[in-house]
């Protein structure tokens, strides 16, 4: 597939992160980072996003401000994949003008992999997400696999789901209603507050 060529500036840095459900089973596979830019891809002036692995962010520490430019792929599947350009070449820093701003949202450079994976999520309101939490270093939009039969893992649904790794104090956060994942003949599997609370135990209000 022909690459595209894109450039603009990075307005945020989040987390790429794969869900697997089965039922009351979840099972997270953290990939790599998710740039959202807002800039020309294609000679097409607009907002875009671009995912990217662990080594690219370890080279260049994106953060919002960076303006930044390369070539990618569409994806392919974008029913399942929160990114709208992957396989990434000639990736280049034009240059590095941080983001001044008093958070919530958090704009810095983002964490290792596995500091979100230490940190725990609570689920977040999707609308929150769409509103307030885009650009945060701390909110994640999950492509979901779920399991429906596991005598018959072939079926199979998606969908995506919306995550915070942030300070349980933050003044944006907004849990949203419980999420529930269908099973074999009929049954559901309703996720509630004890998950988040169990998956976040460790940390305080403000870490």
């Amino acid at each position: 597939m022909t690459k595209l060529a894109w450039s603009g500036t990075l307005l945020g840095v989040q987390p790429r992160i794969d869900l697997m459900r089965s039922f009351d089973i979840r099972q997270h596979t953290y990939l790599g980072y998710l740039l959202l830019i807002d800039g020309t891809i294609a000679g097409e002036l607009r907002q875009f996003t671009v995912r990217v692995g662990p080594g690219a962010m370890s080279k260049h520490r994106f953060c919002a401000g960076m303006q930044i430019a390369g070539e990618a792929e569409p994806v392919t599947d974008p029913e399942r994949e929160v990114a709208e350009l992957y396989k990434v070449a000639g990736l280049k820093v034009i240059s590095v003008a941080y983001t001044e701003s008093s958070p919530p949202p958090w704009h810095g450079v983002p964490p290792s992999l596995p500091v979100y994976r230490e940190r725990g999520h609570r689920r977040l309101d999707a609308r929150t997400y769409d509103a307030q939490c885009q650009t945060c270093q701390w909110a994640c939009c999950m492509p979901v696999t779920m399991i429906i039969d596991h005598w018959n893992p072939q079926k199979r649904r998606y969908r995506f789901e919306t995550f915070c790794y942030g300070p349980k104090s933050c003044k944006l956060y907004r849990a949203g209603p419980t999420r529930k994942v269908p099973g074999r003949n009929g049954m559901a599997w309703e996720e509630e507050d004890w998950v988040d609370d169990d998956a976040t135990s460790d940390r305080g209000p403000d870490d």
